[in-house]
């Protein structure tokens, strides 16, 4: 069992062996790994995450005016990305331990790990649709790329991702397995195989396959659209979103391939101890460093969103910098005072709709 794939439901169950086959052990490198390694890491993704994503929230918030679908896309992607790291304390612990926060609370953290999960691709790929219509069809775009079409497809996207945690909220509970409690999946025994491979499939279709053929789509005419007419300004408001999309793939496309092969192992290959625990230590790996990825857009914003850069530099200058160094304010009414010229109310607008 795999304590902290529980919410993905990759590694809960040993199947695909036959019933007289003693069970894999896992080696102790293995174990040391996960009870001390990973709780520092889910416990500092969880710091960073949330410090990076509130600082992007309030300074979306703190413009007042959200005017367009990609303002309100990136409010919410930095919401789903607090969402996301919302059951890492849970899962440090767990790691760690055991679960010992009860049935319903594992239920509940299921169902939030998989809700951040889903929308935060699906607000990745609404961003690129977004772009896609306000570049290839510009006129077009003038009528739909409001706030009010962004606040109803935000909800109808947020629908959507809790529609498809579900199965995942019905089937997670606590249940003591070899002298621990667990929580994790646990599907019907007539059914249980089918239950694996559909979510499985359904986790790699809907987080990766499908987000990824509609991105390579748009940004393909997007690419084609801005060769032809070589504008400087487009070609800025693109690469925000563009970076934001390698970077989710970077990070999740290897989880996917993993827990795809786990999946599947018995049908793709005859399966052993050997490539079983390969496989769950790939699962292990791979997932650590997916759940990093929420940490990076604050960082994608910060180093590609030039504008942006200047609010947070402005911001620090006068809140912070000002408190700390009270002997000095002339030297920062003076800075201030340029960054504020570069910083106009018009320019916030537009900057903030860019994503720049």
């Amino acid at each position: 069992m795999n304590p902290t794939s529980q919410f993905l439901g990759t590694t809960e169950y040993d199947y695909g062996y036959d019933e007289n086959t003693a069970p894999c052990n896992e080696g102790d490198s293995f174990h040391r790994f996960k009870s001390l390694f990973l709780p520092i890491l889910y416990c500092l993704v969880f710091v960073f995450c949330l410090l990076g994503n509130s600082l992007v929230l309030w300074v979306l918030l703190t413009r007042k005016r959200l005017t367009t679908m990609t303002d309100i896309c990136l409010l919410n992607l930095a919401a789903s990305d607090l969402l996301f790291v919302v059951p890492l304390p849970f899962q440090a612990h767990y790691a760690s331990d055991q679960w010992v926060f009860g049935n319903a609370m594992c239920k509940i953290m299921a169902g939030i790990y998989y809700t951040g999960f889903y929308s935060s691709i699906f607000f990745i790929t609404l961003m690129s649709i977004d772009r896609y219509i306000a570049i290839v069809h510009a006129v077009y775009a003038m009528k739909i790329r409001t706030a009010t079409y962004g606040i109803l497809a935000s909800i109808a996207t947020w629908v959507v991702a809790l529609l498809i945690s579900v199965p995942g909220i019905v089937f997670h509970k606590t249940q003591k397995e070899n002298s621990r409690y667990t929580c994790s999946a646990h599907y019907p025994n007539d059914a249980s195989i089918k239950w694996k491979y559909s979510f499985t499939l359904k986790m790699n279709i809907l987080g990766l396959i499908v987000p990824m053929l509609i991105m390579i789509f748009s940004y393909s005419r997007i690419l084609i659209t801005l060769l032809r007419c070589r504008n400087e300004k487009k070609q800025k408001a693109v690469r925000l979103i563009f970076v934001i999309m390698i970077v989710y793939f970077i990070f999740w496309t290897p989880f996917h391939i993993s827990s795809f092969l786990y999946t599947f192992q018995s049908l793709l290959f005859i399966p052993n101890c050997e490539i079983k625990g390969h496989l769950e230590k790939a699962i292990q790996v791979t997932e650590t460093i997916s759940m990093i990825h929420c940490c990076i857009n604050p960082v994608i914003y910060a180093f590609v969103g030039e504008k942006f850069r200047k609010y947070l530099h402005r911001f620090f200058r006068k809140h912070v910098a000002a408190h700390l160094c009270k002997k000095c304010p002339n030297l920062y009414r003076e800075k201030l005072e340029r960054v504020s010229s570069t910083f106009t109310p018009s320019t916030a607008e537009h900057d903030i709709s860019t994503g720049l």
